[in-house]
Parts: C-alpha cells; structure tokens; sequence
C-alpha cells in the first residue's frame, strides 16, 4: 500500500486528507482493524519511536499512551506491586505479562489523561495486553504485532472499528525529514540521539551517586521528553513515567505541572484514598474522575451533600492538606528530565516537593550555578548532558 487515504486532517473541515511516502515507496505500516484517522497516525508514529528507545535503552518491554501527540504516560514491563496493581484498576486480572505490565503502568499513571488514549507497544501485543486494553477507553493501537487471539480480542473493540496497526519493525526511515507549514517546506536531520547510561556521566553537583535504577529512570525521562511536546519536563519512578508536563511556554510550568501530576498518583497510593467507599457499578471513568477531585482543591464537588450519594456508599472524611503533605513527604528517588535547561533554582524547589532526588537536564544557563546550588542543598544529583531535546 503506498498511500492511505484518511477521513479528515486534524479537523473535519480539512479535507482531502491522506498518508504516503514520498519517494514513491509503500507505507510501513498495515491497518488490520479500523480506520485510523490524522491524529491517530501522529500518535502512533511518535509513540512507536518512543517505546522502541525504550525497549533498546532499558532491555524491558515498553508501552505508551499517547494524547494530542504528547505521551501521557510511558513505561517498561516491570512486575506491578499489589498497591499499583489497584490503583491501575489491574488487580483482578492476576499476574501480567511484561508487556501488559508495560502499559498497565503508562496508563495507569495518568488515567484522566489516557482516557482515549493511542497506544503503543513495543512487542507483539500478547492476549493479556489485549484484554487489558479492551476493557480501557481508547482509539487505537500500533505494535509490530499480535497474536492471533489477541488481534481477535480487539477486532471486538468499537463493535469492529478498533484501530489496529501493524508496523513493519524493521522499517529505516530516510535521514532528513520534512514537513510543511503555510506551504512551505521545512528540512532537519532525524534526531538519532541515543540515550544510554553513558548519557549521565557528567554529573556536576556534590552527590555524584547516580544508581543502575536511576539511570534507568533518567533514560526512560529523557527518551519520553524527546517525543513530547516542548516546553516539557518528565518526573518518573521504578520505571514509568508520574508526570508529564508537556507544551508550556515557561518552564517552571512544565515542572509545576508535571509535578503536580506526580503528586496525584503518589496520593492515589495513600490508604485513605485507597479506601474509599465506592457504589458497586461505578464505572472506571467516574471512579477515576471522583478520585482526581478528593485529593485535589475541588474535593466538595464530589463531598458536598447530594454529590457524594451518587458516588460513595457512606461520605468519605477530608482529605486535609496536613494529610497530604505529610504522605507526599513519603515520596523519594523520584527522578526528573527536562528538554531544556533549568533557568532558575525555583524549577528545583519545586521538584523537591515530590521526592526528586536524581535531574538529567542539557545545563548552559547563565544561572547553571544557582541550579546547582539548589541541588547541593538538597543533596540532588544531576547530571547536565549538554543536548536539547526539543520536539515539535
């Protein structure tokens, strides 16, 4: 196949739409199931480049759910402990497979945001991967294959309209790449930095200890910022990826946000959230939603009397403010990369807050001194690479 046609652009007024390579070439990808449409294929392209880094750079198998071409959420096939097993709404599927552990985690992380999701997969989608995504709101996802009976298990999906892609793994694409705007063509080199351990070795502040798991963490960061929308800064842990900050124009935004982010799915681990009461019948979108307003400032709308019938079986106490500092001061080896450098210590005070301990930022700003003073004093280690990771 070397062209596909698609429904519509980015919105349904820009039309004719379609995919094709340029040099005349077929497509590296086959549409078993669906009809992806623009942002779809924007989606599982960037996500597939993602998880295929990960794979290479970390040696697990790796996932991602993907929003608005951002990742929302990206992980490797680590085992689950009991306590993410349940917050990730995975407890009752028994013990996954990598891959399914994979994506467990990077939707699971972010569940407001990968509410429908595309994803990606960076291994043959296996039968339990498939019954973990069948049961999630999503559009679609790309793999460089599947199983039989779990190609079958989401050709069920949208009553037969899943979006199903295969890509072809072995696909090399051309060295330059090419886009327009306002028809006129733009031209780079494809960003083929690979990121290894060997990519925090310079590391500039008094704590020089950077562990085997932290550089894994810092690479899964660094890689997952490299196809996210800039201005962006990525907190994870054991892993994944806790919080994405994608697309502000400052950066002390991308770390608040992100941060904040982070913050959600530590407190999401807190018994007392863990707890809540729940009606039988509530479905995972509601749950998830009356969750993200208890731990936040909005908690009334989901407390107030009228609210929380329709929600709870008995109403829940407050979570206070007191009770959240003092299970977010519980958080620690967070790990965090930034696509640009940090321009003032402020970025760093705020990522102390959810437990940061190790940074992977470029460095070169004029106050590359304050930032790593910050960092000193609290006894942070962070590496500079010396290499911008912007993406648009």
């Amino acid at each position: 196949m070397k062209e596909l046609e698609l429904k519509y652009g980015c919105n349904p007024n820009q039309k004719p739409s379609k995919i094709y390579m340029s040099d005349g070439s077929d497509l590296p990808i086959t549409v078993l199931c669906g009809r992806p449409g623009y942002i779809n294929f924007l989606d599982a392209f960037n996500g597939w480049q993602l998880v295929s880094e990960l794979k290479k750079a970390t040696g697990h198998p790796a996932a991602t759910s993907f929003k608005h071409v951002s990742p929302a959420g990206a992980a490797v096939g680590l085992p689950l402990s009991e306590t993410l097993a349940k917050i990730y709404w995975v407890d009752d599927l028994g013990e996954l497979s990598p891959l399914a552990s994979a994506y467990a985690r990077a939707r699971g992380a972010d569940r407001m945001s990968s509410f429908g999701d595309f994803i990606a997969l960076s291994d043959v989608c296996d039968v339990d991967t498939a019954r973990l995504i069948k049961r999630e709101v999503s559009d679609g996802v790309i793999a460089p294959g599947y199983e039989p009976e779990a190609l079958e298990i989401l050709k069920q999906k949208k009553k037969g309209n899943y979006n199903v892609i295969q890509i072809d793994s072995d696909y090399v694409p051309a060295a330059l790449e090419h886009k327009e705007v306002y028809g006129i063509t733009f031209e780079q080199g494809r960003n083929e930095l690979n990121i290894d351990k060997d990519f925090f070795s310079n590391v500039v502040t008094e704590n020089k200890e950077l562990t085997d798991a932290a550089k894994m963490d810092l690479a899964i960061a660094m890689i997952t910022l490299k196809y996210t929308q800039s201005n962006s800064v990525c907190y994870v842990k054991d892993g994944q990826a806790i919080g994405i900050g994608a697309g502000q124009q400052s950066r002390i935004h991308c770390t608040r946000l992100a941060g904040q982010k982070a913050d959600n799915w530590w407190l999401r681990q807190c018994p007392k959230v863990m707890a809540l009461p729940f009606k039988e019948g509530i479905r995972r979108a509601d749950r998830d939603n009356a969750i993200d307003l208890y731990i936040g400032e909005e908690y009334m709308d989901v407390l107030a009397d009228g609210a929380w019938e329709n929600i709870f079986t008995e109403k829940p106490d407050v979570f206070t403010r007191e009770e959240k500092r003092a299970w977010l001061d519980k958080l620690t080896d967070v790990a965090l990369g930034s696509d640009a450098f940090f321009p003032f210590g402020d970025n760093i005070e705020r990522a102390h807050k959810s437990g940061v301990k190790y940074i992977a930022q470029p460095g070169g700003s004029v106050r590359d001194d304050n930032v790593i003073e910050t960092c000193n004093k609290y006894g942070m280690a962070m590496a500079f690479t010396g290499i911008r990771l912007f993406h648009h």
